[in-house]
Formats: structure tokens, sequence, C-alpha cells
């Protein structure tokens, strides 16, 4: 059981009741699923099965096998989700008691994803570059441009990774031993494009359904987001996903995500974009940090 706010509006909003302070608030329990905890609990039980070594492959085998078997079932769901998304777009927009204000709450969605991705992929990520490698990055950035075009062509991590390494290692000098080793890590875990997505999306479907989340429960999102997006499947729109875990951490339903479907899959590309670029500038951080100690190592060819 979870406790959340609701806010009551009153039965007619008129000139007379629009403000918000003759609005009810009350708290309710909702039932729901401690996604949170699930997600530490695999945490753990992972690290575990790591120490456990040969006692412990059946179990890495079966879990391999169950990711497996869960890829497969995305990836029929992504060829059939066309279909699905028009249907549940279009009964969003008949639902809609006004069109216009629908669009402008997408509209102000849309540019705080895409503002949001902006700082952290272009200022925050090289910023980071500047106070380890003590060097501009932006030539570093220009030698990725064919990879950060085929990340927003592609929307998939995964599909970009050859064209990445190869920037890297033809383009940037990065050391194959790094740059194979940091990227494919990368490609599988690093996902800030996507955590900052998720936790955007909850806050403006809370807002779109008149509920209010307490800082705790914004931490609480950004927390889950962050776990989420690191088992998030290198695939385009794999974020949708996880985002029903997210939801489900503040007690909004997982149908809730059909809000966001129409703007969905233009945000997927630019958040992949953001993902390539950090696995990118993190194995040029990795590779300054690592010189003394590969240059002891014996040189590969």
């Amino acid at each position: 059981m979870r406790y959340r706010t609701v806010i009551i509006p009153p039965k007619e909003i008129n000139e007379t009741n629009s403000d918000i302070k003759l609005w009810d608030f009350t708290g309710e329990y909702t039932g729901s699923s401690n996604v949170l905890g699930l997600v530490v609990f695999s945490v753990v039980q992972g690290i575990a099965i790591a120490q456990m070594g040969k006692v412990g492959k059946p179990l890495q085998d079966f879990y391999t096998a169950l990711g497996e078997a869960m890829m497969l079932i995305t990836n029929w769901v992504i060829w059939l989700s066309p279909f699905g998304v028009f249907f549940l777009v279009t009964s969003k927009v008949l639902e809609a008691e006004s069109f216009a204000v629908m669009v402008g709450q997408m509209g102000m969605y849309f540019m705080t994803v895409l503002v949001g991705l902006i700082l952290h992929g272009f200022i925050v990520v090289p910023l980071i570059y500047v106070i380890c490698v003590k060097k501009m990055p932006i030539k570093f950035i220009a030698n990725m441009g064919q990879a950060i075009l085929t990340a927003f062509a592609t929307g998939s991590s995964s599909a970009t990774l050859s064209v990445s390494m190869g920037c890297l290692e033809e383009k940037n000098g990065i050391d194959v031993r790094v740059s194979r080793f940091v990227m494919p890590i990368g490609a599988t875990i690093n996902m800030d494009g996507t955590a900052l997505y998720e936790a955007v999306a909850v806050i403006f479907i809370s807002q779109v359904r008149h509920m209010t989340l307490s800082l705790t429960q914004i931490i609480s999102v950004s927390i889950t987001a962050t776990m989420a997006s690191i088992g998030a499947a290198s695939i385009p729109q794999a974020g949708l996903v996880t985002m029903v875990m997210v939801l489900d951490t503040v007690g909004l339903p997982a149908e809730d995500v059909s809000l966001i479907f129409a703007v969905d899959w233009l945000l997927d590309r630019f958040r992949t974009t953001v993902n390539v670029l950090g696995d990118a500038i993190g194995a040029g951080v990795v590779a300054h940090l690592s010189q003394k100690e590969l240059a002891q190592l014996p040189s590969i060819n």
C-alpha cells in the first residue's frame, strides 16, 4: 500500500471557483507493488550470484535465458506497437476536453525533456570531460558526428556501437582496449538520457492527473528512474517498458504511459543520442586516466 496526495477540483469550474485555493486536498492509500525494493533486491541478488561462482551458474543461466525470452517478446511488441500506438493516441485525443489544451501540454512536456537532454548532453557531460581531461571537448564531439547521427537515426545504442567504437579509435585516437571495454558496457547500462526522460515524464503525467508529488516521491522517482534505465534494453523505445515501473512508484496506473506515446518516438532519438555521447565521453575520460596503466601493458595490433 502507498499513500498519495490527491487534488479534487470543484464539480463545476467557472470564474468564481477556478482559484486553486478552493480545490480540495485529500489523501488515499493505493495498492501497488514495491518496484524500488524489487530493483534493489535484483541488484543484491546479482552481486550474490557473481560471488557464488560455479555454484550460482545455473541460476545465472536461468536469468540469461529469461532475459533473452523477454527481449524476443519485446521485439514482437515493438513491431506491433505502431498499430497499438495509433489507437491509444486516438482514444486520448477523443477523451480530451480541449484538443488545444492537450497539444499545449504535450508541447511543454516535449520542450522540457528536450531542454533537459541538451543541458545534460552538451553542457554537463562535456564539463566532466573538461574537468578530467583538461581539454575542450569540441573536437572530440565533432569527431563523433557519424555516431551521433547514427544514434539519432536508429534510436538504438546497440545498433550504433560499431560506429561509435570506430569514431573513437580512428578519429579520436582512443586505445582499442578502452573503447571495446567501455562502449559495450555503456550501451548496456549507461542510459542517462533515458533516466532523465522517465523522471520528467512521470512528473508530467502526475500533473495531467492533478496529482501533487511530495519531495520524497520526487526523490523516489529519480532513484527508480535511474535504476530502471540501467535495466532498459538498448533498443528503440525500450524506455516505455521501464516507465511502467517508475509510474508504479508513485501509484500511477501503467496505462498512463499512453499519454506520452504521441511524441515518444521522436524523444527516443534525442535521448539515445545523449546516451551514446555520454558513452563516448566516458571512454575518453577513462582513456586519459588510464594512460600510465595502458603504457605498461603489451600493445595490441
